[in-house]
């Protein structure tokens, strides 16, 4: 009996699917086998960088035979001649690993970069941030004579150290920059699998990235603590000022309260990512330290005890004060809030003033108006009389039996009226087309 041929089913794949279901998949660790010496460097580059980060790895892979970085690809891994190399891209950072295989028998006493033409190294775009040297092997001493570990590995240092991977293995690092630039990572493999010594290098390895990327928010807080300070303090005598103030101490308060805003966010702005990543980078290192599986090491602090009293210090700083810059612009917005709502009754006010005395105006030129009007009837009047008085008296001269005076007398009222309500018609009319208009 034969098995039937599985067929796809008829369904239209997400255009991403494939992209999102590898990404689990992506930049898994190298299997690392003891003993080996290994030199990491981190570099904060921008993400611009990456095209000139790929023509730096191909150059050297072609250097030495090695297949070519892919187009646009963030990561490569290759084993080269006589050594192997390491690349990832990320957000504001590249990391290149560069790993060669024992024995030795000093563990810094070079370094695996040497491999590497010097020429190529000082063209690494960037800053660099971390730079470490490793070394992974099979026994130590470390873990039963400290102090003399201490001195010969270590330059005499305090260093850190656990029994990792529940009892695989061992780690010690004194977190310290040495007179040649390098920090130093000790690994015992004491029964770990190539792919778990990886695992748990690169774990160690992203645990000082993580931390010294978290600390870069600690510059920062440090420079922005005495700033808020005098910001608050303008802000607080803006406050008692407004108590008290009149109308004309409005305009002069708004504008300092907005130019105090615009300051704080400006700030925030440049300031706000730098923050929010450290938040985001201290959790990688306390998600890194607990897949170490730690246990102590009589003697040592551990290296979540060696983080939770250096690192957690810094970022509570860097927490704190990003919490109370948040705090200060939103205090900032209520206050010119309230203030433009101050200076939006007092216009208000001002408005009503305005058309009550327009009101008032209005009045008074209804009543001069009025007036006029009264002066105009007089006058019109008179004119109009005259004329009939004319016409009587030519009528009279001609055969009429009109008397001129009593003529011009009758037709006083006649005329007064007529006009009287010839005006009213023509303010009426006047009035009408206005509203029309």
């Amino acid at each position: 009996m034969h098995a039937n041929p599985v067929t796809a089913m008829p369904l239209e794949d997400h255009p991403l699917r494939q992209q999102l279901n590898d990404e689990v998949h992506a930049r898994p660790p190298d299997a690392l086998t003891a003993p080996l010496r290994a030199t990491y460097i981190a570099m904060l580059s921008p993400w611009d960088n990456g095209d000139r980060e790929r023509e730096l790895i191909s150059s050297l892979a072609q250097r030495f035979d090695g297949p070519p970085v892919r187009p646009g690809a963030t990561h490569y891994s290759a084993q080269l001649a006589g050594f192997s190399l390491r690349w990832e891209r990320h957000g504001e950072f590249a990391r290149y690993m560069i790993t060669v295989p024992g024995p030795f028998d000093e563990p810094f006493a070079a370094q695996a970069s040497e491999r590497v033409p010097k020429d190529w190294l000082a063209q690494l775009p960037g800053k660099r941030l971390v730079a470490t040297s490793v070394a992974l092997v099979k026994t130590s001493e470390v873990q039963d004579r400290i102090e003399e570990a201490g001195q010969r590995l270590f330059a005499g240092n305090v260093f850190v150290g656990s029994v990792i991977a529940d009892g695989a293995g061992a780690a010690f690092t004194d977190f310290r920059i040495h007179a040649d630039g390098m920090s130093r990572l000790l690994v015992e493999d004491r029964a770990m699998s190539a792919r778990q010594a990886g695992r748990m290098v690169q774990r160690l390895l992203e645990i000082d990235t993580y931390r010294m990327l978290a600390l870069l928010a600690l510059p920062i807080a440090r420079e922005l603590g005495p700033r808020l300070t005098q910001w608050e303090t303008t802000l607080a005598e803006v406050n008692t000022r407004l108590v008290g103030a009149v109308s004309a101490d409005e305009a002069p308060l708004h504008e300092q309260l907005t130019r105090l805003s615009a300051e704080i966010d400006s700030v925030e702005a440049r300031h706000d990512f730098r923050f929010g990543a450290a938040a985001a980078y201290r959790d990688i290192v306390d998600l890194r330290i607990g897949e170490l599986r730690e246990e102590r090491i009589q003697g040592l602090q551990t290296f979540r005890e060696f983080m939770e009293r250096r690192l957690t210090p810094a970022m509570s700083t860097c927490e704190a004060i990003a919490r109370r810059q948040t705090s200060l612009a939103q205090r900032v917005v209520r206050a010119v809030q309230l203030l433009s709502i101050r200076i939006d009754m007092t216009r208000e006010q001002q408005n009503l003033a305005l058309l009550r005395s327009m009101n008032r105006r209005a009045k008074i030129q209804l009543h001069l108006q009025q007036t006029v009007e009264g002066f105009s009837v007089a006058a019109i009047t008179y004119y109009a009389v005259g004329l009939i008085a004319s016409l009587a008296k030519g009528a009279k001269a001609a055969g009429w039996r009109i008397d001129p005076d009593i003529a011009a007398a009758v037709s006083i009222p006649l005329v007064a009226g007529v006009v009287i309500v010839g005006l009213k018609r023509l303010r009426t009319l006047f009035t009408a087309r206005e509203g029309q208009s």
